[in-house]
Parts: C-alpha cells; structure tokens; sequence
C-alpha cells in the first residue's frame, strides 16, 4: 500500500489556509485599516453608512414595485407593491437628509444593544453551571451599559456613535482575520519544517 496519500491541502483545486494565509493577511490588513479610518472620522462614517442604506433601500423598492407590476395576478402582489413604496420612499428619505437617517440608526443601534444585552443576561441565568456563562454575561452587561451611555447622550452621540460601531466592527474584523492568517502561517512553516531532508 502506498504511503504518499494525498491530502486536501494538496489539491489542486481546493483551498487551504497554508497557502492562502498571505492573501487573508493583506485582506484582514485593508479591513482593519478601513476600521481604524472609520473610528477616526465616524461622522464621515456614519452619513456613509445612511447613503448607503437609503441606496439600498430605493433599489429594493424598485425590486419589489416591479415583481409586483409582473406579478398582478398574485394575491400578495398588493402587498409587494406597498412594501416597494415604503422602501422607496424611506430610502429617498435618507438619501435627501442622511443626518436625520443617522438619529434613526442611532435609536435602532440602541434598541438593538438593549434587546441583546437582555437576551444575553437571560441566556446566561438559563445556563446554570456551564462553561461560558460568566463570559455571556458580561457580554450582556456590556451590551446594557453601551445602550444606556448612547440613550444619555442622544441626540448628540448620533454623529459618532453609528461610525464608531461600524468603525469597531471592521477592525475586530480584520483583527480577528489575521489572527487566522498567523495560524496558517504557522501551519506552512510546521509544513515546510516537517518536509525538510533531515542531515544524517
């Protein structure tokens, strides 16, 4: 029986991280910087994200509008044809005044970070002894404690706090892709180590 199996890193057409790692390096590298850029000017960030939104939502409206049109003789085409106004609407909205739409994904990023600082203090009550808990809940703790710091500050916060989640958000990204890439490194030079011709 031949010894020389060949493993998934080495074929051709699948990936692995022993060779790819420089690849996700550099792109964990333009992420993390994106996220350093946004922290630094959330503002910037923030109105960004709103036009972003606003673009999205009137392309979606335009989406739904026209399999409405396509669509008359479906019972939810009514429905579809409503969704597509609000989106259109909403989205024309936030592309008209993008500072408003910034207060709008403050609250929301409020709501979200009470929602799931409560969900995580509830999930950690459920998990009794099991490892993890003490970590959920602090999770969860921090979660309640940015909601309530934003809502104090609102309005004001509203012109960095969206930019700097967003701006955290991409760096913990990219962070966290490197770390991976460092780990595949490792692999290649275990790899290359191991494949060495050892001296006699």
């Amino acid at each position: 029986m031949s010894s020389n199996t060949v493993t998934t890193d080495d074929e051709p057409h699948s990936y692995s991280l022993k060779r790819g790692w420089r690849t996700l390096a550099i792109a964990g590298a333009v992420v993390g910087l994106l996220g350093l850029f946004a922290i630094a000017f959330p503002l910037v960030t923030g109105i960004s994200a709103t036009i972003a939104l606003g673009a999205l939502l009137v392309l979606s409206g335009i989406v739904h509008g026209a399999h409405a049109v396509t669509a008359r003789g479906w019972s939810g085409s009514l429905w579809q044809l409503a969704l597509g106004i609000v989106a259109v609407v909403a989205g024309v909205l936030l592309l008209a005044n993008p500072v408003i739409g910034l207060l709008t994904l403050t609250i929301l990023a409020i709501a979200y970070l009470l929602a799931d600082g409560i969900a995580e203090l509830w999930m950690s009550m459920r998990m009794a002894d099991q490892p993890g808990r003490m970590s959920v809940a602090a999770s969860g703790v921090l979660s309640l404690a940015l909601a309530v710091l934003l809502w104090a500050g609102f309005p004001a916060d509203a012109t960095w706090a969206i930019g700097l989640l967003v701006g955290v958000s991409l760096f913990m990204t990219g962070l966290s892709m490197g770390i991976v890439a460092i780990g595949g490194r490792n692999m290649d030079e275990t790899s290359a180590a191991a494949s060495e011709p050892r001296s006699a």
